[in-house]
Parts: C-alpha cells; structure tokens; sequence
C-alpha cells in the first residue's frame, strides 16, 4: 500500500477502529495501512476488523519477542505476557553450550501457533524442538512457524503423538495451556470467545484440568534435571503448585508484576548422583 494514502482516508480508518471499541485505534490503523497492497485490500482488512476479527488474524501475523508469528483464522493469538514465560524458560537452558554438545530437547505443548517454541529456539539458537496441538489448523500454522528452527509438529492431545525417542530425554516442557474457567469463557471479549478455539480457552471447571494433566505425565518425559513451565494465572498458581508436586517435580512461582504474567516452574530431581 502506498504511503500516500490521503490523511482524511486515514483519518476515517481511526474513526471506524474507534468506533467499533478499538482501544489502540492510530495504532491499529498504522498497521493495517502498512500492510495492505491496494486500496481494494486495505477496505476489507480494515471492514474485517470492524466486523470483530482479531488484528493479528486481519494482519495474518503477530509481534512476539520482536518475531513475526504468521497466526491464521481460528489459532489462538500468542498474548504479550507469554513473552515472560518464554523468556524464564529459556533462561534454564545454556545458551552457551558447545556446538558439538547434543541440543537440548524442547517440547512446546498446546502449541497453538507454535509462538512460544519459536521464542525458546530464538533466543536459545541450537534446539531439538518438538511442538504438539490437538487442532489441525494450529498443526498448520505451528509448522510454517517452525520450520526455520527445524521443529517438528505433531497433532494429538498431549503427550500422546510424541516420539518414544524423547521420552525421559526432554530438558524444557514450555506449556501455555488453557487456563480459563469454563464459566469464565464467555466473559472473554468477543475476539477470543468468538474468533478463537475454545478447546485454547477453556481450561475446565477450575481452568487446571489440562494443567493437571500435563504435570501428572511429565516425569515420565523430563531428563533428570529437566524443567516443565507452565502459565497460569496468580490466583491459580498454588494449585499448579500442588499439582507440580504430585507429579514428582519441585516446583517455585515466577511473577512479572507489569505484564500480569505468572509462571509455575518445577524440575525433575536429578537421583543419579
């Protein structure tokens, strides 16, 4: 799209977002002008923004750790305060690991877009990544996603489609699960409850029943010393606490006040010495 589009144009965009609840509207125009090729494109991009569409799935990406993560239609969207638990979990890798060690073994469960591997591998560098989603449209977009870190993607629920090579290898389980209460999902605003998957939403009656699951299983697939991350909500945090330690693991709590992010993170004990 050209940068000549007329400032009364543009200003007509600000005023559409705005009017139909946009928070960021200037911002939000920006980017739909500097992505748009015509005229004809820029009308329906910013027509299916108004209608409700999330951004990021108007724009066919999202900004996360500086990265462009392509999201389709019906993918979760990876949410700012996920950069926090990509970034505590990368932190319990070394980055500073000769090239001629094997590379860690990563596994991004409930993958959505595969946003939260991508992260890990970028800011660490030599990975083996691993990402599983139960959707097939994730699976999709996860591999797009992954491929220039060389992941692999597998669809399933959980655990399940993992090769049988990992198992008791992994050295970082990094899961943005969904947390969300059932009879909270229909509070969320319209661009998630209406434009994302529920199964990426709804967590359960409490909104740990995937939590629960995932630490139930994850001695059985973590390294000794390895770590599983998960994010969860503040309040939830000491029940995945508890859950962490019927699992084997010794957990602590991460908190990022600014971002609202909070992160349980548990390690394997290491009984080989």
């Amino acid at each position: 799209m050209s940068t000549s589009t007329s400032a009364g144009r543009y200003s007509d965009i600000i005023s559409r977002l705005r009017a139909a609840g946009c928070v960021f509207a200037e911002d939000e125009a920006r980017l739909l002008v500097s992505s748009a090729r015509t005229t004809d494109e820029l009308a329906d991009m910013v027509a299916r923004r108004v209608e409700g569409l999330p951004l990021e799935h108007v724009l066919g990406w999202a900004e996360f750790l500086g990265l462009r993560i392509a999201v389709e239609p019906g993918v979760f969207v990876p949410r700012r305060r996920t950069e926090f638990l990509v970034r505590e979990a990368a932190a319990l890798l070394d980055p500073s690991a000769e090239d001629t060690s094997a590379p860690a073994v990563v596994v991004d469960l409930c993958c959505g877009s595969g946003a939260v591997g991508a992260g890990v591998a970028a800011i660490v560098g030599r990975v083996e990544l691993h990402a599983v989603d139960i959707d097939p449209v994730a699976v999709r977009c996860a591999g797009g996603n992954l491929a220039a870190y060389g992941g692999q993607v597998y669809q399933g629920d959980l655990y399940q489609p993992l090769p049988d090579g990992i198992r008791g290898r992994v050295d970082l389980l990094v899961v943005n699960a969904p947390y969300v209460p059932t009879e909270a999902v229909r509070l969320l605003p319209p661009e998630a409850r209406v434009h994302e998957p529920s199964v990426a939403l709804d967590g359960g009656p409490d909104g740990q029943d995937v939590q629960r699951r995932v630490a139930a299983e994850s001695r059985h697939w973590l390294a000794p010393g390895g770590h599983l991350v998960i994010e969860t909500s503040e309040r939830q945090a000491p029940t995945t606490v508890e859950a962490f330690a019927r699992g084997g693991l010794v957990p602590r709590v991460a908190h990022a006040e600014e971002l609202g992010a909070t992160a349980v993170i548990g390690v394997k004990p290491d009984t080989r010495h």
